[in-house]
């Protein structure tokens, strides 16, 4: 597996184990048992993840879901921490593109939901592999919300969506991987250009 993926599983099922099943997450509505069986499900029954994509098997995979959440605790985050190898998005050819960003995230979603958080400091081939993931995230968000956007990481080359951009959207790698999958109201960016557009950025449903 790809060390900042693998990482960041390790780092995630540590704390899922730590704060128990019943905390908040920023994901709406879910604890952090809903979250280690989302991210099971994910792992091993792609067959039920579909329906995170496909809305007429969206019943069918939350059957799923609520069926592994009912294990006990323990055991549901030991498989959160060793996925399957034969998984297709956690095999050591896949786990990097699939899972750097999304363990990345939802380890923040743990984090960032309980009070007095503060931004990791990421190392910069963690930011690097983050940004990878996170640029074509950027455009797709934007191209969603219809704005055209610079987009400026730290450290990084700009991004941009349009040839003549309204707003630029600076920030460290995590907080724009952070802003671009929903999660704006954590995600410490700056947006400068036209107010409105910015005021309607940071309330758009940009996640995926």
């Amino acid at each position: 597996m790809n060390d900042y993926a693998r990482r960041e599983r390790q780092l995630l099922a540590d704390l899922l184990l730590h704060v128990g099943p019943d905390v908040p997450t920023l994901c709406a509505g879910w604890t952090t048992r809903d979250l280690a069986a989302h991210l099971v499900i994910r792992d091993r029954r792609p067959d039920a993840s579909a329906g995170t994509l496909i809305p007429a098997l969206a019943a069918y995979g939350e059957k799923i879901r609520l069926a592994r959440a009912a294990l006990p605790y323990p055991q549901l985050i030991d498989e959160v921490r060793t996925p399957p190898v034969w998984s297709p998005v956690s095999n050591p050819l896949m786990d990097g593109l699939a899972n750097t960003l999304e363990f990345f995230i939802h380890h923040e979603d743990v984090r960032r939901a309980a009070p007095q958080w503060e931004p990791r400091v990421l190392a910069a081939g963690q930011q690097a592999a983050l940004w990878r993931s996170a640029k074509l995230t950027s455009r797709l968000a934007l191209r969603k919300a219809g704005v055209p956007a610079e987009v400026i990481a730290t450290g990084f080359p700009p991004v941009r969506t349009a040839p003549a951009p309204v707003v630029r959207i600076t920030g460290d790698v995590g907080e724009l991987a952070l802003f671009f999958s929903g999660r704006q109201q954590v995600a410490q960016v700056q947006i400068e250009g036209d107010p409105a557009v910015a005021e309607r950025l940071r309330g758009a449903k940009l996640g995926f």
